[in-house]
């Protein structure tokens, strides 16, 4: 790979804060800090967060700035490709009225192949196809997404290829904005953020709901997609990917999750995927109840798989040690477990305090750094107990009332916390019913998934150093 070129503007991340001065740069996932040189300081900008690629020096620090998740490139200053041209692959199995909006947002000027994935209606979908002038490619057999995505990446034949589902709607900007990223000659892979599209039957309050907290919606901020962070995996719901890095393709033996195993296998082989909520492609979420819960629970079902092929990024949560005793001594709730761990932080404090010697205010900092960890297991707790372990939680209620208490804390905390970014307007209480019962499909799902390839891979906590 050669360097990221000249003009390559990167801007600290929100979660990387700069330190002494700007001497000290503290962030990433997981959480390093870097120290810099007076050289090195004088390539950021008078904001001290911004830096531009100007020479050897520069491209060398932001790249790894960029590879450590502390910077984030400013993508409206990115040059556009030398060869911008793309494809764009629609996989679809019947859905002709989605097909025709979707395709009515492309725009003309670029290939596009519609792979019908044995359609029931397949005249309707070749209806659709050539009325927008789309090549055409029918497979006999129902292969599932990724041997539909697989059949048309084989056609490609442009530098990019743009995979887009039949229920998503193209902004005019999206393609080109995201296309920036591959300025970055290690980037692989670059997606929107997906939104709600606007229905009559999105109005409810399921799709008032979806629009709030969608899976697709990987949020307001840019990141690297990256196991352990904020952004963990990306949907290929709307993606554009380099085309010679997609050798291998999509995992076709895999029905669902088989977006996030190639997320991850780019990963393993040192490139880069973007994250960019600049821009946005709209989904037409499900929003009848019955319909919603199905499509939840078969996002649970990938957790298996997905397990076996990439266990040490599957855990449900990911605790250090000191982490993972805290909040067991909270959850034992007896007299001695809030003086505990408050005699558990202050000890961690000032371990870290003294990793960070050399720095202003090192005791100051470490409590910050702590107590960003501590939130960060706790929630994490939650998720467990309310989300991915929820049958053990269910009986576990029936017997024990530390249990019930343990329970009711974190479902109320966690939709009381989520509850504050809701803009859809939609009352506390469905609001909460709703994601109680998102959380309740999605572990059915994870845990059918384990029952079904005999391991609890997928449910395993993971404890790191």
């Amino acid at each position: 790979m050669t360097s990221l070129p000249l003009g390559f503007v990167v801007e600290l991340d929100r979660y990387t804060r700069a330190v002494d001065g700007g001497r000290t740069l503290v962030g990433g996932f997981p959480t390093r800090l870097i120290r810099l040189t007076a050289r090195a300081r004088r390539l950021f900008d008078a904001d001290g967060r911004t830096l531009a690629v100007t020479g050897r020096a520069s491209a060398l620090l932001a790249d790894r700035l960029l590879e450590r998740g502390m910077a984030n490139p400013v993508v409206g200053t990115l040059p556009e490709p030398s060869d911008p041209r793309y494809t764009v692959v629609v996989p679809v199995r019947d859905r002709p009225r989605q097909l025709d909006r979707l395709l009515g947002s492309v725009g003309p000027g670029h290939p596009v192949i519609v792979v019908d994935d044995a359609s029931r209606d397949r005249s309707a979908v070749a209806a659709v196809a050539a009325r927008h002038g789309a090549r055409l490619v029918s497979l006999p057999v129902n292969l599932g997404p990724a041997g539909a995505r697989n059949a048309g990446l084989r056609r490609v034949t442009t530098p990019y290829v743009v995979f887009a589902d039949s229920d998503i709607v193209l902004a005019p900007d999206t393609v080109p904005t995201l296309l920036r990223h591959f300025a970055d000659p290690r980037v692989a892979m670059a997606v929107p953020r997906i939104t709600g599209l606007p229905t009559a039957a999105a109005t409810n309050w399921i799709g008032r709901y979806e629009s709030a907290r969608s899976s697709l919606d990987l949020g307001a901020h840019p990141a690297a997609v990256r196991p352990g962070s904020p952004v963990s995996w990306a949907s290929t719901a709307c993606t554009v990917a380099r085309t010679d890095v997609l050798r291998d393709g999509f995992d076709e033996r895999m029905r669902v999750g088989e977006d996030v195993d190639l997320c991850w296998r780019l990963l393993e082989q040192g490139l880069r995927v973007r994250y960019e909520p600049a821009v946005e492609a709209a989904h037409e979420h499900r929003v009848h109840v019955g319909d919603w819960l199905l499509r939840k629970a078969v996002y649970g079902t990938g957790a298996g798989p997905l397990a076996q092929r990439h266990p040490e990024f599957i855990a449900p949560a990911v605790f250090a040690p000191w982490s993972l005793a805290l909040v067991t001594g909270l959850l034992a709730q007896r007299r001695w477990s809030a003086p505990a761990a408050g005699i558990l932080l202050g000890g961690v404090t000032l371990r870290i305090a003294r990793r960070l010697d050399g720095t202003r205010h090192p005791h100051r900092l470490a409590a910050r750094l702590t107590a960003n960890g501590a939130v960060a297991a706790l929630a994490q707790t939650s998720a467990l107990l309310t989300r991915h372990w929820w049958p053990l939680t269910a009986v576990g209620c029936l017997a024990s009332r530390r249990v019930r208490r343990a329970a009711a804390v974190a479902a109320l905390a966690d939709i009381a916390l989520e509850y504050r970014f809701d803009r859809e307007g939609l009352d506390p209480v469905r609001y909460g019913l709703a994601r109680r019962l998102d959380d309740l499909a999605y572990g059915t799902g994870v845990w059918l998934s384990a029952l079904k390839g005999r391991s609890l891979t997928a449910l395993r906590p993971r404890i790191v150093r």
